[in-house]
Order: C-alpha cells, then sequence, then structure tokens
C-alpha cells in the first residue's frame, strides 16, 4: 500500500469516527425540539452530551486538516467549489458550540429559547449539508483538467444529494435517539426509546432509496460489485438489530447497531470513492484521485510519523473521557448547560 493510499484510508476513519461520534451530538440537538415538553427536559438532553460536543467536533478539524496535509489538490478544489456549503457547515457548528455555552447564562425564557433554536439548526444543517457534500462529490462535480471546479446550483443539489443528505440526518437523529435512551432516565428514556423504534423503519426506507439511486446515478456498484453490496447488507442488519435491542430495552447494544450503520453507510462512501477522492462528471480523466492529488512523499512519510505518534494518547484520551462520564444524566442533577 503507497502512503496516499494509507492517507485515504485515515481520512476515511476519521469522518467516520467524527459521524459515529458528533452523529449522536446531532441527533440529540435535533430532537431538543421535539422530544422535550419543557425547558427542564432540554437542558437535561443537552446535558447527556455536554462533556462530548466539542471534543467530538475535533474529528471533521482533525479530518479537514489531514485532507489539507495530505492531498491538497482534493483540499484545494473541494474548499474553493463547496465554499458557500462549507460555510454554512462552519457557521452552523459555531452558533451551535456558541449556544451550548450562553443558554443558561440569562435566567429569561426567550434568551434560552433563542439559543434552543440555535442548537437546534446548528445540529441539523451540518450533517445535511455535509451528506450533500460527499454524496454530491461521488456522484460527480464539474471539475476541469486543472483541477477547478465550477459547480451550479443543481450540480451540487440534486435529487441524489439531496436524498444522501436526508438520509444521513436521519440516521444521525436515530443514533442521538438511542443515545438519550442510554444516557437519561423516566420519561425522556421512555419516548426516546419509543421515538426511535419508529424511526429505525423510515431509516430503513431511506436508506433502500438511497440505495436504489446510488445503483442508477453512481457507478459504485459497478467500481465495487462485490463490496458495496455486502456493505448494503450490513447496515440493513444492523439497523434490524438495532430494532431488535430498542425493543428489548438493550440501549448499549441500541446505540451500538445505530453507531454501526452510520459508520457502514460512511465507509461505503469511500468505498465506492477509491481511488478517486472526486468524480468529475465532465470527463473521468479529470478525477482526482488519490495518486494525482496527493502531497511529495516525504510529506506523507513524516505525517505518517507523527500520526501514529499522537494517535494511541488521542484515542486513549476519548475512551477515558466516555469512560469516566458514562452514567444516566438525570434532573437531579445539576443542570450546567
Amino acid at each position: 500500500m503507497e502512503l496516499s493510499e494509507l492517507w485515504f484510508v485515515l481520512i476515511s476513519i476519521l469522518f467516520i469516527g467524527f459521524f459515529f461520534l458528533e452523529g449522536f451530538d446531532f441527533g440529540v440537538g435535533m430532537s431538543t425540539r421535539f422530544l422535550a415538553r419543557d425547558q427542564k427536559e432540554r437542558t437535561i438532553m443537552v446535558n447527556t452530551i455536554g462533556p462530548f460536543w466539542d471534543a467530538n467536533e475535533v474529528w471533521l478539524i482533525t479530518g479537514a486538516g489531514a485532507i489539507f496535509a495530505a492531498f491538497p489538490h482534493w483540499y484545494a478544489t473541494m474548499f474553493s467549489g463547496y465554499y458557500l456549503l462549507m460555510l454554512t457547515v462552519l457557521l452552523s457548528l459555531i452558533g451551535r458550540g456558541v449556544a451550548f455555552e450562553y443558554r443558561r447564562k440569562v435566567e429569561d425564557t426567550r434568551w434560552t429559547n433563542v439559543w434552543d433554536w440555535v442548537i437546534f439548526f446548528g445540529s441539523l444543517l451540518p450533517p445535511f449539508l455535509l451528506g450533500v457534500l460527499f454524496t454530491s462529490a461521488l456522484k460527480g462535480v464539474p471539475i476541469h483538467e486543472d483541477m477547478n471546479m465550477e459547480a451550479g446550483f443543481s450540480d451540487v443539489m440534486n435529487i441524489y444529494s439531496i436524498w444522501g443528505g436526508l438520509t444521513i440526518t436521519l440516521l444521525c437523529l436515530l443514533h442521538g435517539l438511542t443515545f438519550l435512551s442510554l444516557k437519561t432516565e423516566g420519561e425522556i428514556r421512555q419516548r426516546s426509546a419509543a421515538l426511535a423504534k419508529k424511526l429505525v423503519l423510515a431509516v430503513l426506507g431511506s436508506l433502500i432509496i438511497f440505495v436504489g439511486l446510488s445503483s442508477f446515478m453512481t457507478d459504485i456498484f459497478e467500481v465495487r460489485p462485490i463490496l458495496e453490496p455486502i456493505i448494503v447488507v450490513l447496515i440493513v442488519l444492523a439497523y434490524g438489530l438495532s430494532y431488535y435491542f430498542i425493543s428489548n430495552k438493550r440501549e448499549g447494544m441500541a446505540f451500538t447497531m445505530t453507531g454501526l450503520g452510520i459508520g457502514l453507510t460512511v465507509s461505503s462512501i469511500f468505498v465506492g470513492l477509491f481511488p478517486r477522492v472526486m468524480v468529475s462528471s465532465l470527463n473521468k480523466a479529470f478525477n482526482l484521485t488519490v495518486y494525482n492529488a496527493s502531497s511529495g512523499a516525504y510529506s506523507l512519510k513524516i505525517m505518517t510519523i507523527v500520526a501514529v505518534t499522537i494517535l494511541p494518547f488521542v484515542l486513549g484520551y476519548t475512551i477515558y473521557s466516555y469512560y469516566v462520564f458514562r452514567k444516566r444524566v438525570s434532573d437531579k442533577e445539576h443542570l450546567t448547560y
């Protein structure tokens, strides 16, 4: 395996980790507007992700930084071509982070309600827009021979990419609901599980439609005729098991299965892309690949050494933080967020 191929795998893992971890953050943020019955319950829900949300966003920052360092042409084409979309994602995440800190600074219902709406939209827009980004890049966008992307509205926002964004958003919402059922008590726990059980069916339906669209509007099943169908079967199996575990009140396993489902869904996109990183709708010869978009061999070598050195500490700290805050959150505790 060449170093450029290795770094494509590492970047894929970073984005899979981001959607697994930040996915339930987004799901909790979205569910605060319709699952919670009052400000107290909304605060309890926000408290479940209080110790984690900022660290989870680091996976996205690290992924973007890795693209910049390992594949500068990919970074330049994607971030310039999707400028408005990426800017909206960035502003949404900034607003969401500010809202977490400011919603309880003033004892006023209107003040808190405004910031709660910021949390809702800050949790809704990023997964949808990132889903649009990756699925449209998979379908193909106008990339010229000089690696410049000149995409119109319909190139980015089309039936396939919009449905892909909606599907990713539903996966995050379901993941957040299973997390709430795992981390809360009483009525919130019961309502989260009940809604998650219903949502599983919608998620499966959305995924089936997405797979159908992918078979007609992309070449992923031609590029990976064996691996992609296997991943699809595993995704369906994961969500089928999540329904079973939710029904039997095994919240930990249900959360694991929804996380596995979203991880497999994101991995299917990267598997379908490889060895490409962005598909040109103008000419296959203009595709950005792990070979023509990568940095030099020496840069990739230094990056690999640094990554291997630092990664164990990052993973260790992440696991430890989740272990420390493993208990359920109830209304008996101090409401901080």
